[in-house]
């Protein structure tokens, strides 16, 4: 896989940019994974698709392998580790049940590593605990600590109207969707099953995430754009990852219907996956936003950490003849009032 770095980005990020793109890249298929081999031609490439994916798993969690995926260099393994945990969350019998025994094994083993990697006091608290609800998950001694403190730190940073500040200060960013609510909703799903611990917590994180689904259906434009505000915007349509996740558990908040959700997903998903320049002429993602914008890059983004784009993709988890692509056609909220539609107003949550 070649690598770009972004305008400001340093030499060692080619160190992380690998475990970036398979992490981040499952973590988004990871639901389409999970509907299995089905007789379709659709099912027929999800099941070829599914076996590439384990066998690669396989190959990047083997020490002995020439692909063995860097998860204790440095600092950003620990995110990256998260987002292939996230990945075993949403498909635990095509990327995980299916596995060798050695591979599990060598899995469980990688994930453990990043526990050396000390996360920040921010949105880094979740890493950690995504990392435990993935060994959770694979039946591996997990470390309930580490949860308890990331759900309790979000618990104390949540400042209103479904909105979690990153750490202690609200950042005007899209990391509620990047990170924080899908994997708070994801860690306490899977941790549950062990533990009463966070029962009590998790009506009220889906009460705020279907609040923040709501934000974002209604900041996409009718032409199918958002607002560029705040950092990680090569991200591009996985700035909506909170959104489509609402619609695959089917807990879309009231007045948000799928079939806008599909509408106003597909467009964002073409404006920033179709525009010129998205992919080089080997077909790897490139960096930008709207196209090929290197300078729009932080300094931790590559092309690898791009691939987070794919986290826009999760409502394809839903079988076909669910209603989010059965349903009419309608216009998502922003456009439905640009075109004159008299629509209730909208409300804070209390």
């Amino acid at each position: 896989m070649p690598v770009e770095l972004s305008a400001t980005a340093t030499a060692e990020r080619n160190e992380y940019a690998h475990l970036e793109a398979v992490g981040r890249l499952l973590a988004g298929i990871a639901p389409w994974l999970e509907l299995g081999g089905e007789q379709s031609a659709e099912g027929t490439q999800r099941a070829r698709l599914a076996a590439l994916a384990r066998d690669g798993l396989r190959r990047a969690v083997d020490p002995a392998s020439p692909d063995f995926l860097n998860f204790t260099k440095g600092r950003q393994p620990l995110v990256d580790a998260a987002f292939l945990a996230h990945a075993m969350v949403r498909a635990p019998r095509e990327l995980l049940a299916k596995l060798d025994a050695t591979t599990r094994h060598n899995l469980a083993d990688a994930l453990r590593s990043t526990r050396a990697i000390q996360p920040a006091i921010s949105n880094w608290l979740l890493f950690s605990a995504m990392v435990e609800a993935g060994l959770c998950l694979m039946d591996e001694p997990w470390d309930r600590l580490r949860v308890d403190y990331a759900v309790r730190q979000h618990q104390q940073w949540y400042k209103g109207d479904g909105v979690y500040g990153d750490g202690p200060t609200l950042h005007m960013d899209y990391y509620n969707s990047f990170v924080i609510q899908p994997m708070l909703l994801d860690v306490l799903r899977i941790t549950s099953r062990k533990t009463d611990e966070w029962k009590a917590i998790e009506p009220e994180v889906v009460t705020r995430a279907r609040r923040y689904a709501a934000i974002q259906e209604r900041l996409v434009s009718p032409e199918g754009t958002f607002p560029p505000l705040g950092r990680s915007l090569a991200y591009r349509c996985g700035a909506f990852q909170l959104l489509g996740q609402m619609a695959l558990r089917h807990e879309l908040p009231e007045g948000v219907r799928p079939a806008q959700v599909r509408g106003a997903m597909s467009a964002v998903i073409d404006r920033t996956m179709n525009a010129p320049g998205t992919f080089d002429p080997a077909g790897w993602l490139t960096v930008g936003f709207a196209g090929h914008q290197p300078k729009i890059g932080e300094s931790y983004i590559s092309s690898g950490s791009a691939y987070l784009c794919a986290v826009g993709f999760l409502p394809l988890g839903l079988p076909a003849s669910d209603p989010f692509w059965t349903a009419p056609s309608e216009p998502w909220t922003a456009k439905a009032l640009w075109q004159g539609a008299d629509l209730p107003t909208d409300h804070a949550l209390g």
